[in-house]
């Protein structure tokens, strides 16, 4: 009892204060001043239909209140009898009576389910619980307005969408220089890969290509203005055989014309795993791999990294870029939620692919296990 008494009085220690685990959790030993609110999916007359329906092409609003304040927490479970519901429902979220959304996208890669598939994992800011409870504690403050919606773009009515919103109210306005949050959803289904003449990632083709200007690379997210960038989960399935992680992270920051971070040493090192992550899933607080697979066409993968210890800022803009293996050789299918926090007014979003177009799908693309080099691929069809 009193090793592990101490262990917790160590880890409050190293979090940097008592009471507070987090820089952006208030201090539980001072008394806080805003007022709490909560709001939820709950039947209104108090009965227990706590749930609502959303038809095709319905657009939710189910938060909708003025600032300044701060929302805390959001919790969603769905039941929808609709395949790949977790893609075909579009979460946005808007500050200050903005027209364009801060937040835009599908509600399943909002929570790290780049692959419209559930399954439970947990990091610092992001969970998946008991299967289908989705959990995001971002700090997300607003000065005069907070409205968030969620639409279903799918052919199926979602039966059962239950949620629950924590939201402060402060009577005083937020400390100037505030940032907002932002996430944004992008998709490359395929990445289009320069060859597909190789046999190996290890191919003298590939392995001598040089790519230092980023051209070609996928691209996480884009912004204008000042901020800085927290973090990105993101999902893989793979249309080639091989190790799809051999592309590196490059960072545009502030107009630069050569990025940084061209001397990366693998995708799974930037997400703080090795080795193609050892073949085994794992989630920690800022980094990890909940879904590992084979290395083979037809394979899928989800991985995320937070960068809360040191966030990379950008006085006037920034674009965060991956390579799709070695220089971008590979054509494998990407599907990523960046996350940042930047002053208004930010740069409108790249619209959203089509409903359908978000499904993960095998693509024909050649290469290994996708056909001969240069020849198509036939006989493939969605794991």
């Amino acid at each position: 009892m009193r090793e592990a008494l101490i262990a917790v009085m160590m880890a409050v220690c190293a979090a940097g204060a008592w009471g507070q685990a987090a820089p952006w959790m208030p201090d539980v030993t001072q008394q806080q001043t805003y007022a709490w609110h909560h709001t939820s999916s709950a039947e209104p007359t108090g009965g227990n239909r706590d749930a609502m329906a959303i038809t095709p092409g319905q657009t939710m609003t189910i938060l909708d209140t003025d600032g300044p304040g701060e929302v805390s927490h959001l919790w969603f479970t769905i039941d929808s009898p609709e395949p790949y519901h977790l893609k075909r429902i579009v979460l946005r979220i808007y500050w200050d009576g903005e027209e364009n959304p801060s937040v835009e996208t599908p509600i399943g890669d909002f929570f790290g389910l780049g692959l419209g598939v559930y399954y439970t994992w947990q990091s610092e800011m992001l969970s998946v619980g008991n299967t289908r409870a989705l959990n995001c504690f971002f700090p997300m403050p607003y000065q005069k307005h907070a409205r968030i919606t969620v639409t279903n773009e799918g052919k199926m009515t979602v039966q059962n969408l239950y949620y629950n919103i924590d939201y402060r109210i402060d009577a005083r306005p937020l400390p100037p220089g505030t940032l907002y949050f932002h996430a944004q959803y992008r998709q490359a289904q395929p990445n289009h890969g320069w060859t597909n003449e190789w046999y190996e990632n290890g191919d003298p083709l590939v392995n001598y290509r040089r790519n230092t200007d980023a051209k070609d690379n996928y691209v996480w997210f884009e912004a204008k203005g000042h901020g800085q960038f927290v973090g990105v989960t993101m999902s893989v399935l793979q249309n080639q055989d091989g190790w799809w992680g051999e592309g590196d992270p490059m960072f545009f920051i502030d107009n630069a014309e050569t990025p940084m971070g061209p001397g990366g040493t693998g995708s799974e090192d930037y997400f703080l795993g090795a080795w193609d992550f050892g073949g085994a899933s794992f989630a920690y607080p800022l980094y990890g791999a909940p879904i590992v697979g084979k290395e083979l066409a037809g394979e899928r993968w989800s991985v995320y990294r937070f960068h809360l210890d040191s966030p990379i800022p950008f006085t006037r803009s920034m674009k965060a870029t991956i390579e799709h293996g070695h220089a971008n050789h590979r054509s494998d299918n990407f599907y990523s939620v960046a996350y940042w926090y930047q002053a208004e007014p930010h740069m409108p979003f790249p619209p959203l692919p089509s409903m359908d177009g978000r499904i993960p799908t095998l693509q024909i693309v050649g290469g290994p296990g996708n056909g001969e080099a240069g020849k198509p691929a036939t006989g493939l069809s969605p794991k």
